[in-house]
């Protein structure tokens, strides 16, 4: 479990820069470029650790999750995964609309897992996640200020169809991603 921290720290604290104020002295120190290429790397190490401590850790059961509501996670992850498209098109309406919906896809993700899953490295992994999200997703808000791309519909619709294409991948190939397969019985 101790990789999973660790990759969590490594991956949370790199999204966070903003937030705590430390961007700003971190580019002037190195150059826009050596940050780029450190956060990069950070962010990246952070991700592979998150993968390879979630793997790795034991299965430490907290709470039981309500197998005949299982449906529910399937069907928060198709918003999750249009919004999470949407928050890299910038000419869909959701992008000008919604402050940043890569966020706010990510907070439905991290929810829609914990609903689906009580084991302890479960519990780190999304509340971790979900809570950075949220309230990232909250200050990005309350900051304002949106893309100045106008929307089109042809945007929508790429974001849209791309979402389904991501929700239906992942539904389908589940296990073999990440070792659990997901039942519709």
């Amino acid at each position: 479990m101790f990789y999973l921290v660790l990759g969590l720290i490594l991956f949370i604290g790199a999204h966070s820069l903003r937030e705590l104020r430390l961007r700003e002295p971190v580019v002037n120190r190195l150059g826009e470029g050596a940050y780029k290429g450190a956060y990069s790397l950070v962010a990246l190490a952070g991700l592979l650790l998150i993968v390879w401590g979630k793997s790795a850790s034991p299965f430490i059961m907290i709470y039981e999750p309500r197998y005949d509501l299982r449906d529910i996670t399937h069907f928060a992850m198709l918003p999750a995964f249009i919004l999470f498209v949407a928050g890299n098109v910038p000419g869909s309406h959701l992008r000008s609309t919604i402050r940043n919906p890569m966020l706010l896809g990510t907070f439905i993700w991290a929810a829609a897992h914990l609903w689906a899953n009580g084991d302890l490295a479960s519990l780190l992994l999304f509340g971790s996640i979900g809570a950075w999200a949220g309230v990232k997703f909250i200050t990005m808000t309350l900051a304002g200020s949106g893309l100045a791309v106008k929307p089109s519909l042809a945007w929508d619709a790429v974001t849209v169809t791309a979402g389904f294409i991501g929700y239906g991948l992942v539904t389908v190939y589940h296990g073999q991603l990440f070792g659990i397969g997901l039942n519709f019985a």
